[in-house]
C-alpha cells in the first residue's frame, strides 16, 4: 500500500518537499542501519542452532535452548525488533511525493 505525501504551502513549496524528503531519506538509513546490526545481532543464535530465526520463532520454546529463558528473550526480541524495522522501512520506501498544484 502506498502513501502519497502532498505538500500544501504558502510559502516556499520548494523549498519545504526537500527538506521532507531529506528527512525521510535520514530515518530510512538510520532504520537501514539499525536493521543491519540486528541481523548481524541474530547471526549468533541462528549459527549456534542451525535453524533460521523465522524456524525459531515458530517452532521452539525456551526449553529447546541452552540457556532458557533468557536466550530465548534475548533471540525473540532480537527478532521481533528486526520484523518493526523492516516493516518501518517498508512503510517509508512506498511513500510518494504528490504534485503539489492539485490543491
Amino acid at each position: 500500500m502506498s502513501v502519497t505525501l502532498y505538500i500544501k504551502s504558502k510559502k516556499a513549496v520548494n523549498n519545504i518537499l526537500p527538506l521532507v524528503k531529506s528527512a525521510i531519506e535520514a530515518e530510512i538509513t538510520r532504520l537501514e542501519l539499525a536493521l543491519e546490526m540486528a541481523i548481524k545481532r541474530l547471526k549468533p543464535f541462528e549459527k549456534k542452532y542451525g535453524v533460521t530465526s523465522e524456524h525459531f520463532i515458530s517452532n521452539l520454546t525456551a526449553e529447546d535452548l541452552d540457556g532458557r529463558d533468557d536466550e530465548y528473550v534475548n533471540w525473540a526480541g532480537e527478532y521481533k525488533l528486526k520484523q518493526r524495522l523492516e516493516s518501518k522501512l517498508q512503510q517509508l520506501r512506498e511513500i510518494k511525493y504528490g504534485n503539489t498544484e492539485v490543491f
